[in-house]
Protein backbone atom coordinates (compact mmCIF):
# COMPACT_ATOMS: atom_id res chain seq x y z
CA UNK A 1 0.00 0.00 0.00
CA UNK A 2 1.61 3.10 -0.87
CA UNK A 3 1.33 6.22 1.47
CA UNK A 4 -1.37 7.95 -0.40
CA UNK A 5 -3.60 5.12 0.07
CA UNK A 6 -4.69 6.32 3.26
CA UNK A 7 -6.69 9.34 1.53
CA UNK A 8 -8.41 7.42 -0.82
CA UNK A 9 -11.51 6.19 -1.07
CA UNK A 10 -12.84 3.27 -2.40
CA UNK A 11 -16.30 2.47 -3.80
CA UNK A 12 -15.81 -0.86 -2.43
CA UNK A 13 -13.91 -2.48 0.46
CA UNK A 14 -13.57 -6.15 0.79
CA UNK A 15 -12.21 -7.01 3.68
CA UNK A 16 -10.74 -10.74 2.88
CA UNK A 17 -9.09 -12.37 -0.23
CA UNK A 18 -10.12 -16.03 0.16
CA UNK A 19 -13.01 -17.65 -2.00
CA UNK A 20 -16.04 -15.20 -0.65
CA UNK A 21 -13.61 -11.97 -1.60
CA UNK A 22 -12.22 -12.60 -4.38
CA UNK A 23 -15.20 -14.15 -5.96
CA UNK A 24 -17.57 -11.07 -5.20
CA UNK A 25 -14.83 -8.79 -6.64
CA UNK A 26 -15.11 -10.28 -9.75
CA UNK A 27 -18.97 -10.47 -9.82
CA UNK A 28 -19.12 -6.92 -8.86
CA UNK A 29 -16.64 -5.48 -11.83
CA UNK A 30 -19.06 -7.74 -13.94
CA UNK A 31 -21.53 -5.70 -13.29
CA UNK A 32 -20.19 -2.17 -13.05
CA UNK A 33 -16.50 -2.63 -15.02
CA UNK A 34 -15.55 0.81 -14.01
CA UNK A 35 -15.84 0.11 -10.22
CA UNK A 36 -13.15 1.38 -7.66
CA UNK A 37 -12.40 -1.88 -5.48
CA UNK A 38 -9.82 -2.78 -3.05
CA UNK A 39 -8.94 -6.25 -1.62
CA UNK A 40 -7.57 -6.15 2.45
CA UNK A 41 -5.64 -9.14 2.43
CA UNK A 42 -1.90 -9.54 4.22
CA UNK A 43 -1.58 -13.10 2.57
CA UNK A 44 0.68 -14.07 -0.32
CA UNK A 45 -1.57 -17.27 -1.10
CA UNK A 46 -4.91 -17.98 -1.82
CA UNK A 47 -6.14 -21.84 -1.04
CA UNK A 48 -8.99 -24.13 -2.11
CA UNK A 49 -9.94 -25.64 0.83
CA UNK A 50 -12.52 -27.82 -0.02
CA UNK A 51 -9.35 -30.07 -1.63
CA UNK A 52 -7.46 -30.88 1.40
CA UNK A 53 -10.09 -33.91 2.58
CA UNK A 54 -9.06 -35.35 -0.77
CA UNK A 55 -5.30 -34.66 -0.10
CA UNK A 56 -5.57 -36.52 3.12
CA UNK A 57 -7.53 -39.57 1.76
CA UNK A 58 -4.72 -40.02 -1.01
CA UNK A 59 -6.95 -38.46 -3.84
CA UNK A 60 -5.45 -34.67 -4.81
CA UNK A 61 -1.78 -32.90 -5.11
CA UNK A 62 -2.22 -30.69 -2.22
CA UNK A 63 0.28 -28.34 -4.65
CA UNK A 64 -2.79 -28.03 -7.00
CA UNK A 65 -4.76 -26.48 -4.10
CA UNK A 66 -2.50 -23.33 -3.78
CA UNK A 67 -1.79 -20.16 -5.70
CA UNK A 68 -0.08 -17.09 -5.50
CA UNK A 69 -2.83 -14.31 -4.18
CA UNK A 70 -1.32 -11.91 -6.85
CA UNK A 71 -2.26 -14.68 -9.86
CA UNK A 72 -6.39 -14.16 -8.43
CA UNK A 73 -7.43 -11.12 -7.64
CA UNK A 74 -9.17 -9.87 -10.58
CA UNK A 75 -7.14 -7.21 -13.15
CA UNK A 76 -8.29 -3.67 -12.27
CA UNK A 77 -8.56 -4.12 -8.12
CA UNK A 78 -6.56 -2.93 -5.67
CA UNK A 79 -4.31 -5.21 -3.54
CA UNK A 80 -3.92 -4.04 -0.37
CA UNK A 81 -1.50 -6.37 1.46
CA UNK A 82 -1.99 -5.79 5.10
CA UNK A 83 -3.95 -7.02 7.98
CA UNK A 84 -7.26 -5.09 8.90
CA UNK A 85 -7.69 -5.03 13.05
CA UNK A 86 -11.01 -3.21 13.17
CA UNK A 87 -13.77 -1.33 12.07
CA UNK A 88 -15.39 1.92 12.03
CA UNK A 89 -18.17 2.06 10.53
CA UNK A 90 -19.66 5.85 11.88
CA UNK A 91 -16.91 7.10 9.80
CA UNK A 92 -16.87 4.50 6.55
CA UNK A 93 -13.42 3.07 7.60
CA UNK A 94 -11.55 0.02 7.62
CA UNK A 95 -8.81 -0.14 10.30
CA UNK A 96 -4.80 -1.86 9.71
CA UNK A 97 -2.25 -2.85 10.88
CA UNK A 98 0.71 0.36 11.54
CA UNK A 99 -2.01 2.78 12.27
CA UNK A 100 -3.02 2.94 8.70
CA UNK A 101 -7.05 3.04 7.69
CA UNK A 102 -8.90 2.77 4.39
CA UNK A 103 -11.98 4.51 3.51
CA UNK A 104 -15.09 3.16 1.77
CA UNK A 105 -18.44 3.73 0.38
CA UNK A 106 -19.37 0.56 0.42
CA UNK A 107 -18.18 -2.38 2.94
CA UNK A 108 -17.85 -6.03 2.33
CA UNK A 109 -16.22 -8.03 5.05
CA UNK A 110 -15.47 -11.59 3.52
CA UNK A 111 -12.56 -12.42 6.30
CA UNK A 112 -13.68 -16.14 7.31
CA UNK A 113 -13.17 -17.85 10.60
CA UNK A 114 -10.70 -17.91 12.98
CA UNK A 115 -8.91 -21.67 13.43
CA UNK A 116 -7.93 -21.89 17.16
CA UNK A 117 -5.43 -24.35 16.92
CA UNK A 118 -4.12 -23.16 20.06
CA UNK A 119 -7.33 -23.55 21.89
CA UNK A 120 -6.35 -27.57 22.29
CA UNK A 121 -3.43 -27.45 24.34
CA UNK A 122 -0.28 -29.79 22.97
CA UNK A 123 -2.15 -29.98 19.39
CA UNK A 124 0.03 -26.88 17.33
CA UNK A 125 3.60 -28.78 18.75
CA UNK A 126 2.70 -31.90 17.58
CA UNK A 127 0.86 -31.23 14.24
CA UNK A 128 2.39 -33.45 11.73
CA UNK A 129 4.36 -35.44 13.73
CA UNK A 130 4.01 -38.45 16.24
CA UNK A 131 0.55 -39.95 14.94
CA UNK A 132 -1.36 -36.35 14.81
CA UNK A 133 -2.57 -34.43 11.81
CA UNK A 134 -5.52 -32.64 10.75
CA UNK A 135 -6.84 -31.98 7.29
CA UNK A 136 -7.91 -28.44 8.28
CA UNK A 137 -4.13 -27.62 7.00
CA UNK A 138 -1.94 -27.19 4.02
CA UNK A 139 1.07 -28.58 5.75
CA UNK A 140 -0.50 -31.29 7.47
CA UNK A 141 -3.11 -32.72 5.01
CA UNK A 142 -0.48 -34.60 2.98
CA UNK A 143 0.39 -36.30 6.20
CA UNK A 144 -2.84 -37.68 6.85
CA UNK A 145 -2.46 -40.00 4.03
CA UNK A 146 1.54 -40.31 5.29
CA UNK A 147 -0.25 -42.03 8.08
CA UNK A 148 -2.79 -43.60 6.97
CA UNK A 149 -0.76 -45.52 4.61
CA UNK A 150 1.68 -46.32 6.98
CA UNK A 151 -1.08 -47.78 9.70
CA UNK A 152 -1.89 -51.47 9.95
CA UNK A 153 -3.25 -51.82 13.45
CA UNK A 154 -4.07 -49.70 16.48
CA UNK A 155 -6.29 -47.21 17.12
CA UNK A 156 -7.41 -44.40 14.84
CA UNK A 157 -9.42 -41.35 16.23
CA UNK A 158 -11.25 -38.70 14.53
CA UNK A 159 -12.23 -35.66 16.36
CA UNK A 160 -14.92 -33.04 15.56
CA UNK A 161 -14.99 -29.70 17.56
CA UNK A 162 -18.51 -27.96 18.56
CA UNK A 163 -20.15 -25.84 16.03
CA UNK A 164 -19.62 -23.72 14.08
CA UNK A 165 -16.59 -25.28 11.53
CA UNK A 166 -15.52 -25.17 8.00
CA UNK A 167 -17.54 -28.10 6.03
CA UNK A 168 -18.47 -29.32 9.12
CA UNK A 169 -19.25 -33.07 7.13
CA UNK A 170 -14.72 -32.65 6.97
CA UNK A 171 -13.81 -34.24 9.89
CA UNK A 172 -16.10 -37.37 9.61
CA UNK A 173 -15.00 -37.45 5.64
CA UNK A 174 -11.45 -37.68 6.73
CA UNK A 175 -12.39 -40.85 8.96
CA UNK A 176 -14.42 -42.31 5.59
CA UNK A 177 -11.65 -41.85 3.12
CA UNK A 178 -9.12 -43.49 5.87
CA UNK A 179 -11.29 -46.65 6.65
CA UNK A 180 -11.45 -47.28 2.82
CA UNK A 181 -8.10 -47.60 2.46
CA UNK A 182 -7.69 -49.74 5.22
CA UNK A 183 -10.48 -52.14 4.08
CA UNK A 184 -8.45 -52.23 0.44
CA UNK A 185 -5.66 -53.16 2.59
CA UNK A 186 -7.60 -55.42 4.16
CA UNK A 187 -6.40 -54.04 7.43
CA UNK A 188 -9.58 -52.26 8.68
CA UNK A 189 -10.47 -55.50 11.17
CA UNK A 190 -7.07 -55.14 13.17
CA UNK A 191 -7.45 -50.93 13.33
CA UNK A 192 -9.90 -49.67 16.14
CA UNK A 193 -11.73 -46.44 14.40
CA UNK A 194 -13.48 -43.97 16.73
CA UNK A 195 -15.26 -40.59 15.86
CA UNK A 196 -15.17 -38.38 18.94
CA UNK A 197 -18.20 -35.67 18.03
CA UNK A 198 -18.08 -32.83 20.85
CA UNK A 199 -21.95 -32.52 19.29
CA UNK A 200 -24.89 -34.63 19.29
CA UNK A 201 -25.48 -36.04 15.86
CA UNK A 202 -23.79 -37.74 13.17
CA UNK A 203 -24.95 -34.42 10.59
CA UNK A 204 -27.21 -31.45 11.30
CA UNK A 205 -29.48 -32.58 8.77
CA UNK A 206 -31.47 -35.91 9.39
CA UNK A 207 -31.98 -36.82 5.82
CA UNK A 208 -28.12 -37.70 5.45
CA UNK A 209 -27.81 -39.45 8.68
CA UNK A 210 -29.15 -42.81 7.29
CA UNK A 211 -26.50 -42.90 4.54
CA UNK A 212 -24.11 -42.14 6.86
CA UNK A 213 -24.44 -44.38 9.08
CA UNK A 214 -24.56 -47.36 6.48
CA UNK A 215 -20.62 -46.37 6.27
CA UNK A 216 -19.99 -46.17 10.10
CA UNK A 217 -21.34 -49.56 10.23
CA UNK A 218 -19.92 -50.67 6.90
CA UNK A 219 -16.22 -49.67 8.39
CA UNK A 220 -17.07 -50.75 11.93
CA UNK A 221 -16.50 -47.43 13.68
CA UNK A 222 -17.25 -46.59 17.03
CA UNK A 223 -19.16 -42.83 17.44
CA UNK A 224 -18.44 -40.99 20.34
CA UNK A 225 -20.94 -38.11 20.65
CA UNK A 226 -20.57 -34.95 23.72
CA UNK A 227 -17.20 -35.85 23.76
CA UNK A 228 -14.98 -32.65 23.08
CA UNK A 229 -11.14 -33.34 22.25
CA UNK A 230 -9.19 -31.06 24.91
CA UNK A 231 -5.45 -31.69 24.68
CA UNK A 232 -2.81 -33.40 23.41
CA UNK A 233 0.41 -35.15 24.03
CA UNK A 234 1.91 -36.38 20.96
CA UNK A 235 5.01 -37.93 21.66
CA UNK A 236 3.20 -39.73 24.40
CA UNK A 237 0.14 -40.60 21.55
CA UNK A 238 -2.07 -40.05 24.04
CA UNK A 239 -5.30 -37.89 24.13
CA UNK A 240 -8.01 -36.36 25.84
CA UNK A 241 -11.49 -35.77 25.82
CA UNK A 242 -14.53 -33.91 27.95
CA UNK A 243 -17.60 -36.28 27.85
CA UNK A 244 -20.35 -34.94 28.50
CA UNK A 245 -23.42 -36.97 30.17
CA UNK A 246 -27.18 -36.92 29.81
CA UNK A 247 -27.70 -34.64 32.84
CA UNK A 248 -24.78 -32.04 31.63
CA UNK A 249 -22.11 -33.77 33.57
CA UNK A 250 -18.37 -33.78 32.32
CA UNK A 251 -16.01 -35.87 33.15
CA UNK A 252 -12.31 -35.93 31.69
CA UNK A 253 -11.70 -39.00 29.39
CA UNK A 254 -8.02 -40.19 28.77
CA UNK A 255 -7.59 -42.47 25.22
CA UNK A 256 -4.46 -43.54 24.13
CA UNK A 257 -3.57 -43.41 19.54
CA UNK A 258 -1.36 -44.40 16.97
CA UNK A 259 -3.39 -41.78 14.65
CA UNK A 260 -4.86 -38.46 15.65
CA UNK A 261 -6.69 -36.57 13.12
CA UNK A 262 -7.89 -33.39 14.68
CA UNK A 263 -9.59 -30.80 13.62
CA UNK A 264 -9.69 -27.46 15.94
CA UNK A 265 -12.27 -25.72 17.35
CA UNK A 266 -13.20 -22.77 15.35
CA UNK A 267 -14.69 -19.33 15.97
CA UNK A 268 -15.12 -15.50 15.06
CA UNK A 269 -11.96 -13.78 14.56
CA UNK A 270 -10.97 -11.47 17.39
CA UNK A 271 -11.31 -7.97 15.80
CA UNK A 272 -14.13 -8.28 14.52
CA UNK A 273 -15.62 -10.17 17.21
CA UNK A 274 -14.81 -6.49 19.60
CA UNK A 275 -16.01 -4.02 16.29
CA UNK A 276 -19.35 -2.36 16.01
CA UNK A 277 -20.19 -4.99 13.12
CA UNK A 278 -20.68 -7.67 15.82
CA UNK A 279 -23.22 -9.60 17.01
CA UNK A 280 -23.22 -10.76 20.45
CA UNK A 281 -21.36 -13.93 19.54
CA UNK A 282 -18.90 -12.56 17.76
CA UNK A 283 -20.10 -12.53 13.77
CA UNK A 284 -20.91 -9.78 11.17
CA UNK A 285 -24.51 -9.38 11.68
CA UNK A 286 -26.50 -9.82 8.65
CA UNK A 287 -29.61 -9.93 7.64
CA UNK A 288 -30.10 -13.78 6.39
CA UNK A 289 -31.51 -12.99 3.76
CA UNK A 290 -30.01 -10.09 2.06
CA UNK A 291 -26.39 -10.42 3.62
CA UNK A 292 -26.58 -6.59 4.30
CA UNK A 293 -25.51 -5.97 7.95
CA UNK A 294 -28.76 -4.78 10.37
CA UNK A 295 -27.19 -1.71 11.70
CA UNK A 296 -25.11 -0.31 8.65
CA UNK A 297 -26.59 -0.15 5.69
CA UNK A 298 -23.57 0.30 3.49
CA UNK A 299 -22.34 -2.81 4.65
CA UNK A 300 -22.31 -6.53 3.71
CA UNK A 301 -21.19 -9.81 4.43
CA UNK A 302 -20.18 -13.04 3.24
CA UNK A 303 -19.00 -16.26 3.56
CA UNK A 304 -17.59 -17.82 7.23
CA UNK A 305 -17.73 -14.90 8.82
CA UNK A 306 -21.32 -13.95 9.00
CA UNK A 307 -23.86 -14.34 11.16
CA UNK A 308 -26.08 -16.57 8.95
CA UNK A 309 -27.46 -19.79 10.14
CA UNK A 310 -25.90 -21.90 7.01
CA UNK A 311 -23.44 -24.38 6.99
CA UNK A 312 -20.12 -22.57 6.47
CA UNK A 313 -18.76 -24.14 3.07
CA UNK A 314 -17.32 -22.58 -0.15
CA UNK A 315 -20.75 -23.55 -2.03
CA UNK A 316 -22.42 -20.95 0.33
CA UNK A 317 -20.29 -18.85 -0.07
CA UNK A 318 -20.68 -19.25 -4.12
CA UNK A 319 -24.28 -17.83 -3.40
CA UNK A 320 -23.45 -15.40 -1.57
CA UNK A 321 -21.41 -13.67 -3.46
CA UNK A 322 -24.68 -12.95 -6.55
CA UNK A 323 -26.73 -11.70 -3.38
CA UNK A 324 -24.34 -8.88 -2.08
CA UNK A 325 -23.37 -8.20 -5.94
CA UNK A 326 -26.76 -7.79 -6.53
CA UNK A 327 -28.10 -6.17 -3.64
CA UNK A 328 -25.41 -3.95 -3.08
CA UNK A 329 -25.22 -2.27 -6.68
CA UNK A 330 -28.93 -1.75 -6.55
CA UNK A 331 -28.53 -0.06 -3.15
CA UNK A 332 -26.07 2.30 -5.13
CA UNK A 333 -28.54 3.12 -7.26
CA UNK A 334 -31.26 3.52 -5.34
CA UNK A 335 -33.06 0.70 -6.09
CA UNK A 336 -34.92 -1.92 -3.99
CA UNK A 337 -32.58 -5.35 -3.47
CA UNK A 338 -34.42 -8.41 -4.96
CA UNK A 339 -32.01 -10.79 -4.16
CA UNK A 340 -31.96 -13.24 -1.53
CA UNK A 341 -30.34 -16.09 0.02
CA UNK A 342 -31.89 -19.41 0.79
CA UNK A 343 -29.34 -21.02 3.37
CA UNK A 344 -27.80 -23.05 0.58
CA UNK A 345 -25.08 -24.99 1.44
CA UNK A 346 -23.23 -27.85 0.29
CA UNK A 347 -21.12 -30.34 1.46
CA UNK A 348 -19.85 -33.46 -0.51
CA UNK A 349 -19.42 -36.68 2.12
CA UNK A 350 -16.68 -38.44 0.53
CA UNK A 351 -17.82 -42.34 2.14
CA UNK A 352 -15.16 -43.97 -0.04
CA UNK A 353 -12.73 -43.47 -2.43
CA UNK A 354 -14.74 -43.14 -5.79
CA UNK A 355 -18.37 -42.56 -3.81
CA UNK A 356 -19.96 -39.40 -2.52
CA UNK A 357 -23.26 -38.44 -1.10
CA UNK A 358 -23.85 -34.82 -2.64
CA UNK A 359 -25.48 -33.34 0.56
CA UNK A 360 -27.21 -30.06 -0.68
CA UNK A 361 -29.29 -28.18 1.64
CA UNK A 362 -30.76 -24.88 2.95
CA UNK A 363 -32.58 -23.33 6.05
CA UNK A 364 -34.13 -25.22 8.11
CA UNK A 365 -32.51 -28.22 6.48
CA UNK A 366 -34.28 -27.92 3.67
CA UNK A 367 -33.29 -29.88 0.75
CA UNK A 368 -31.50 -28.19 -1.92
CA UNK A 369 -30.26 -30.55 -5.15
CA UNK A 370 -28.89 -29.00 -7.96
CA UNK A 371 -28.69 -31.99 -10.24
CA UNK A 372 -31.38 -33.97 -8.46
CA UNK A 373 -32.20 -35.56 -12.19
CA UNK A 374 -28.80 -37.03 -12.36
CA UNK A 375 -27.67 -38.08 -8.83
CA UNK A 376 -29.82 -39.24 -6.18
CA UNK A 377 -29.50 -36.41 -3.23
CA UNK A 378 -29.55 -39.11 -0.08
CA UNK A 379 -27.22 -41.98 -2.18
CA UNK A 380 -23.25 -42.19 -2.30
CA UNK A 381 -22.69 -42.54 -5.91
CA UNK A 382 -19.48 -41.76 -8.09
CA UNK A 383 -20.93 -39.04 -10.49
CA UNK A 384 -20.94 -36.70 -7.18
CA UNK A 385 -17.00 -37.89 -6.84
CA UNK A 386 -16.21 -36.66 -10.17
CA UNK A 387 -17.99 -33.49 -9.05
CA UNK A 388 -15.85 -33.00 -6.18
CA UNK A 389 -12.71 -33.95 -7.28
CA UNK A 390 -12.37 -32.94 -11.13
CA UNK A 391 -15.24 -30.42 -11.64
CA UNK A 392 -15.84 -28.55 -8.08
CA UNK A 393 -11.75 -27.29 -8.69
CA UNK A 394 -11.98 -26.17 -12.15
CA UNK A 395 -15.14 -24.14 -11.37
CA UNK A 396 -13.68 -22.41 -8.46
CA UNK A 397 -10.60 -21.74 -10.43
CA UNK A 398 -12.04 -20.46 -13.42
CA UNK A 399 -15.71 -19.56 -12.62
CA UNK A 400 -16.12 -18.91 -8.97
CA UNK A 401 -13.44 -16.79 -8.39
CA UNK A 402 -13.90 -14.73 -11.97
CA UNK A 403 -17.22 -13.43 -11.47
CA UNK A 404 -18.76 -16.48 -13.63
CA UNK A 405 -21.88 -17.57 -11.54
CA UNK A 406 -23.02 -20.81 -13.45
CA UNK A 407 -25.61 -22.13 -11.18
CA UNK A 408 -25.05 -19.50 -8.17
CA UNK A 409 -28.21 -17.62 -8.40
CA UNK A 410 -30.95 -17.81 -5.67
CA UNK A 411 -34.69 -16.95 -6.41
CA UNK A 412 -35.81 -13.29 -6.49
CA UNK A 413 -37.82 -11.50 -3.93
Amino acid sequence: MTADQNEITYDIVIVGGGAAGVGAASSLLRRQSKLKIAIIEPSDQHYYQPAWTLVGGGAFDVAKSRRPMASVIPPGVQWIKSAATGFDPEHNLVQLEHAKQIHYKYLIVAAGLKIKWNAIPGLLETLGKNGVTSNYSYESAPYTWQLVQGLRSGKAIFTQPPMPVKCPGAPQKAMYLSCYEWSQKHCLKDIDVELNNAGGALFGVADFVPPLMEYVKKYNAHLNFNTNLVEVDGPNKTAWFDVKDADGHVTRVKKSFDMLHAVPPQGPHDWIKNSPLANADGWVEVDQHTLQHVRFSNVFGIGDACSTPNSKTAAAARKQIVVVAENLIALQQGKKMTLHYDGYGSCPLTVERGKIVLAEFGYAGKLMPTFAWLINPIKASYLAWILKKDILPWLYWNAMLKGREWLARPFKN
